[in-house]
């Protein structure tokens, strides 16, 4: 039996939503919530989300594929995302993030935010606003999930494929993307490009926030590193990715440390004779290299055989 098609209605402030319309080339945005820890789950990865205006607008004026949710540091989100958090700086979402949450949040913005990643986002004009479901509750305060499996559901997605080329694909257990996974999650729904920040965060969850050659968990200092690179046709997935600290990622960019097809941090000996250094790197030599414990999340052997071939100087 075919899975229905769901999608979440999330509402959203007006905004952030103009913020956003005004720049129609964005690939991704983050549909940030003031408060982490409850990760979003209404739908699943490949499936939509809309944004709803809140009152008096109470209109369905956008959305996007779903790629991904989790809770992390507001300066982090801003780091991975920038403009695409709706906002024309951080200060900016920081006192955003202050109204809505009622008290106040650091200048470092170290507190966490519900991070939820849309991929391939659309925005309607004013003229194609869709009037929000008859069922709809003045109490919803996040949002509501529909199906095709009920009229509601029925009548909201019709009139959202025929208000947008991006969605038109739209069918029964079917996501509207076509995808490059896998990404996270169900990898039959998960196979979109990922945008650069996106990348980042996902990296950042599938390592569990750690180094994953010396075990790192500092956030500031870990990176998300493509193994290769997008300039060489490399692509923004985990199957490209590494989460590395900061230094050990300028040395893999470089050529100086790799990691092989059997997950072994291998260091080249041009370390030491270009720097007359790198005791702390060579200590590591052929150590085992901490990988995603699921297959989907663990890079490519291919990716890892090509940068081994064609970046290592060893």
């Amino acid at each position: 039996m075919m899975r229905p098609v769901r999608a979440f209605v999330a509402v959203t402030d007006r905004e952030w939503f103009e913020f956003l319309r005004a720049r129609p080339d964005i690939d991704e945005l983050n549909f940030w919530q003031p408060s982490g820890g409850r990760r979003f789950g209404a739908v699943g990865v490949g499936e939509l989300l809309l944004f709803k205006l809140h009152a008096p607008a109470k209109a369905i004026v956008g959305g996007g594929t779903f790629l991904w949710a989790d809770s992390f540091p507001a300066w982090l989100a801003w780091e991975a995302f920038e403009e695409k958090n709706g906002a024309t700086s951080f200060e900016q979402m920081r006192q955003r993030i202050q109204r809505y949450r009622r008290q106040p949040i650091s200048a470092t913005g170290v507190e966490e935010v519900g991070c939820i990643v849309v991929g391939e986002p659309f925005f309607f004009d004013e003229a194609e606003w869709i009037e929000q479901p008859a069922d709809w509750s003045p109490n919803i305060v996040r949002g509501k999930t529909y199906s095709d499996a009920t009229p509601e559901g029925r009548a909201l997605l019709a009139e959202v494929v025929l208000r947008s080329e991006a969605i038109t694909s739209v069918r029964k257990g079917a996501a509207a993307t076509e995808i490059l996974g896998p990404v996270f999650g169900e990898p039959g729904l998960a196979r979109r490009r990922l945008g650069q920040g996106a990348f980042k965060l996902i990296v950042l969850d599938a390592y569990e926030r750690r180094c994953a050659v010396t075990g790192e968990k500092a956030l500031p200092v870990l990176q998300a590193a493509h193994i290769k690179p997008v300039a060489s046709g490399g692509l923004h997935q985990l199957l490209n990715g590494l989460l590395l600290r900061s230094d050990v990622h300028t040395l893999f960019d470089k050529g100086y440390v790799t990691i092989t097809p059997d997950d072994r941090f291998r260091v080249s000996q041009r370390l030491r004779s270009d720097f007359d250094n790198g005791e702390h790197y060579f200590a590591l030599e052929r150590s085992a290299v901490q990988m995603p414990g699921q297959p989907e999340r663990r890079p490519s052997r291919d990716n890892l055989e090509w940068h081994n071939d064609m970046v290592f100087l060893g």
